[in-house]
């Protein structure tokens, strides 16, 4: 089952910091999944300024509590970056041609 998954950060002072410490160990979590096929696609999400204030990730698990396990200890959850999470199923290219 495909989801997105769109990652806030936090706003507060800390926030860029532990973006920064986290981000080489979520970038290698991340290819670990595209190996698997679990990644998908992800995307920074930027404000105004250019700066990152969150994340989207595109992925494919066979079901939430799949994709509630790789939540558990992705680097940006468990280093209290992202501060609010929105999961959604979803369907892309061709799979959201087939329905």
């Amino acid at each position: 089952m495909e989801f997105v998954v769109i990652g806030y950060d936090g706003v507060d002072e800390g926030a860029q910091q532990r973006r920064l410490q986290s981000r080489a160990a979520h970038i290698a979590l991340g290819d670990k999944m595209v190996a698997s096929g679990n990644h998908l696609y992800g995307v920074a999400l930027l404000n105004d300024a250019g700066d990152m204030i969150g994340s989207i990730i595109i992925c494919d698990f066979p079901s939430r509590k799949e994709l509630d396990e790789w939540l558990a200890i992705e680097p940006y959850v468990t280093g209290d970056v992202w501060k609010t999470i929105e999961v959604r199923p979803c369907r892309t290219g061709p799979s959201y041609l087939k329905r």
